[in-house]
């Protein structure tokens, strides 16, 4: 995922053939949200993962592979808890969403666990789970090529001069591979499932309402469950949220990431020309205006010659920097390790070191995962290649950090299967019960698209812009305002009056 971060960062596509999306379910889907079985139960064991609470529990839920089909096969969803240490405070449960697609539950409740029960006081059992196809639920796999799995191979960067052959190429091989080998568990994994999947897990729970805080990809799964479920929200916070548009879904949450690097960058320019670096040894330039024409050009010459490092065999790319670039803007604990890497690569003596999460392939399990649920969600369309290449060129020149890679061609132009579902239109109906927090300078999903999220959502919802730039506030990257917030309403239900600005 794979590593949080690293899947968090693998937002990709959807489609403009779907244009009408319905506020409800299809009544299809609809009669298989509730399957008439009993709540499954929930045998429990100690889980403890190092670094997170103590007192953590996993267990295994059962599911439908295809809830049109309830009696059917199932297959098994990975769920963790983490019981209130004062139940005489507690009041329900709040469910961890992750993002990705491919974010794992389990993981990020190890990893914020423990700060969610000193911030919240006992409020809640905290509860997640790894969506299907992630870490301890049912997989599926593609078969894909290790070549094909590379993070940089999963986010569709053009080559050096702009061509996207190659991309094409990877894209059909990908889609193909996906449809001889992924089966009926790979074409399960989409935000519906995911959803019908949720609402299972509060009946096996015993809960008539969850509370929920969900973060970037958990965001448009918590919309989503919000519209589909309304009477079983209780407090509902969505952290870092993206264009929820039906007609597009992923393929717009990618598209927009190069107005966000264009957003973020500047802290970084910052952060790198202040003189402080000076002691620390990490400063790049004199002016901040000097950052951005140095990363261009150093990822130009890495174009030209790839340079080792000490992964062996696995050089670093012009499309490696700009990958490397675009996921430490997601924190700024991100930027003293971008700024070595930009430093060595200044020294031609020095022989750079690979970012973990671009050293070597995801598992076959992770890169399938992440491609089925975005091409599962919605049909991609399948421009001419002339037409594909002139939106990569036009993309290139106006957002160069991003250099084309947000509107590039994936898999989901050349996906096998259509769509069983069109995507839910999220909508102002339902209880106000939404709280959203927002970076105003997010690299992945910027504040000018979370806009249509809150527009969408009308008074159902209030939200908190943070200056603080970063991607995923709350406990986080965010400040003490924008905390401060979020736990005001996890506890006492209380959110700002109206839409309001939290300055660093």
């Amino acid at each position: 995922m794979t590593t949080h971060r690293t899947t968090s960062l693998l937002l990709a596509l959807a489609t403009a053939t779907a244009l009408t999306a319905a506020a409800v379910p299809s009544a299809s889907a609809a009669a298989a949200d509730g399957p008439r079985s009993a709540a499954p139960r929930l045998d429990w064991r100690p889980c403890a993962k190092p670094g997170g609470p103590d007192a953590q529990e996993c267990a295994d839920l059962p599911v439908p592979l295809d809830y049109a089909d309830p009696d059917g096969p199932r297959i098994s969803v990975a769920v963790s808890r983490v019981r209130s240490d004062r139940p005489a405070a507690r009041r329900g449960t709040l469910v961890l969403l992750p993002g990705g697609p491919g974010g794992s539950g389990v993981q990020r409740l190890a990893q914020k666990g423990t700060a969610l029960q000193k911030e919240l006081a006992g409020a809640y059992d905290l509860v997640a789970f790894d969506p299907r196809g992630v870490g301890g639920s049912t997989t599926a796999t593609c078969g894909l090529a290790p070549e094909d799995r590379y993070l940089t191979a999963l986010r569709s960067w053009p080559g050096p001069d702009g061509d996207i052959s190659g991309n094409l190429a990877r894209s059909r091989r990908v889609a193909e591979a996906c449809a001889a080998n992924g089966g009926a568990v790979l074409r399960s994994f989409t935000t519906a499932n995911e959803v019908r999947d949720l609402d299972r897990l509060r009946a096996a729970l015993g809960e008539r309402k969850l509370s929920a805080w969900g973060v970037s990809y958990g965001t448009y799964v918590g919309a989503v469950y919000a519209q589909t479920h309304p009477g079983r929200t209780d407090r509902w916070v969505l952290d870092s949220s993206g264009d929820p548009d039906p007609a597009r879904v992923a393929r717009g949450w990618l598209a927009n990431m190069g107005k966000g690097a264009d957003d973020r960058f500047p802290d970084f320019a910052a952060w790198a020309a202040d003189p402080a670096r000076d002691g620390e040894g990490l400063r790049l330039a004199g002016r901040p205006e000097e950052v951005e024409p140095l990363v261009l050009s150093l990822a130009a010459s890495l174009d030209r010659a790839p340079r080792p490092t000490t992964t062996p065999g696995v050089p670093l790319t012009g499309n490696g920097l700009r990958q490397a670039v675009q996921n430490a803007l997601y924190g700024d604990s991100a930027f003293p390790g971008l700024a070595r890497l930009l430093l060595a690569l200044r020294d031609p003596r020095a022989t750079p070191v690979l970012p973990p999460e671009l050293a070597q392939p995801l598992r076959d399990q992770d890169a399938s995962q992440m491609a089925a649920v975005i091409c599962n969600d919605v049909a991609w369309p399948l421009l001419p290649a002339a037409d594909q290449q002139r939106a990569v060129d036009e993309d290139r020149s106006r957002h160069p950090l991003t250099a084309g890679m947000p509107v590039n061609v994936t898999p989901c132009s050349f996906w096998k299967t259509a769509p069983a579902v069109p995507p839910v239109r999220i909508t102002d109906r339902g209880p106000s019960d939404i709280l959203m927090v927002q970076s105003r300078k997010d690299p992945s999903t910027p504040h000018s698209a979370s806009l249509k999220m809150r527009e969408a959502l009308g008074g159902r919802a209030v939200m908190v812009t943070v200056e603080q730039g970063g991607h995923g506030m709350y406990l986080g990257n965010g400040n003490a305002c924008g905390d401060a917030a979020v736990t005001r309403f996890l506890t006492t239900g209380t959110r700002p009056a109206r839409d309001t600005d939290c300055p660093n």
